[in-house]
């Protein structure tokens, strides 16, 4: 579910530039650690795109069934194009998934649940696939409030809200609609005060400090309401841990 950076009018970087950019691919990289760090063995990529998520919870260990929404594409199990040893399940369908009813202990929404046709529908999907008490990780939830969004659209480059079925949030609305599904909302954060998404033989060079630097600077109360993600981590009904006070 990879969003294309060509609509509004706003100025294209090629759908690729996540993977081109060394800061970007770090964010990834812990995003899989602490995925693995909780001890899930087996997860959904929900709208995984090229698969580079896919592939780092791979190398740590986890057993992952990649999912991408793809309305021209045929439907069928495809290798991924970049990384050709794991699969992909491609739909047509923007809300369905092919999958049984608890089939997964987790759910990473990477950058996705922000660009769904309906956020509902699709929350119900991912509720239904869950084992009772299973997690959802959403990650890269767009922030209302993010300075550097609001830079971007001034600019003419990609904003999220240029696309058709954009959204942006805030923890508010964030909370209220996985509880409306009945997700007991464990963990909130605002994150990422830095663009991640740079390219270039500096940027390599730097990906590390921009990254260090980046951390620290999500972590300053007050700062951080204009960090440009919301993270999430949420249980499925039936679990037993208590969720965030509100």
């Amino acid at each position: 579910m990879e969003a294309k950076e060509n609509g509004g009018g706003v100025q294209p970087r090629g759908t690729d530039v996540n993977l081109r950019s060394g800061p970007q691919m770090l964010e990834y990289r812990a995003i899989a650690e602490r995925i693995a760090a909780d001890g899930v063995a087996r997860i959904l990529d929900w709208g995984c795109g090229y698969g580079q998520v896919s592939d780092l919870l791979v190398r740590q260990g986890i057993e992952v069934t990649s999912f991408d929404y793809r309305p021209d594409a045929e439907e069928g199990v495809l290798a991924l194009e970049r990384y050709p040893d794991l699969k992909v399940h491609v739909s047509r369908d923007p809300r369905r998934l092919p999958f049984a009813d608890a089939a997964f202990e987790a759910v990473l929404s990477c950058g996705v649940l922000e660009h769904v046709e309906d956020p509902d529908a699709s929350l119900e999907e991912v509720r239904r696939v869950l084992i009772p008490g299973g997690r959802l990780y959403v990650y890269k939830l767009p922030n209302r409030a993010s300075y550097l969004e609001a830079i971007a659209k001034r600019a003419g480059l990609y904003y999220h809200g240029a696309l058709e079925h954009d959204r942006i949030y805030t923890r508010r609305s964030a909370l209220a609609l996985l509880d409306r599904h009945g997700f007991a909302v464990e963990e909130f954060r605002r994150m990422n005060m830095l663009p991640l998404t740079v390219t270039g033989s500096v940027a390599a060079r730097a990906a590390e400090a921009i990254w260090a630097a980046n951390r620290a600077l999500s972590a300053v109360p007050g700062l951080n309401l204009f960090a440009t993600n919301l993270e999430l981590v949420a249980q499925a009904p039936g679990g037993l841990r208590p969720g965030l006070a509100r």
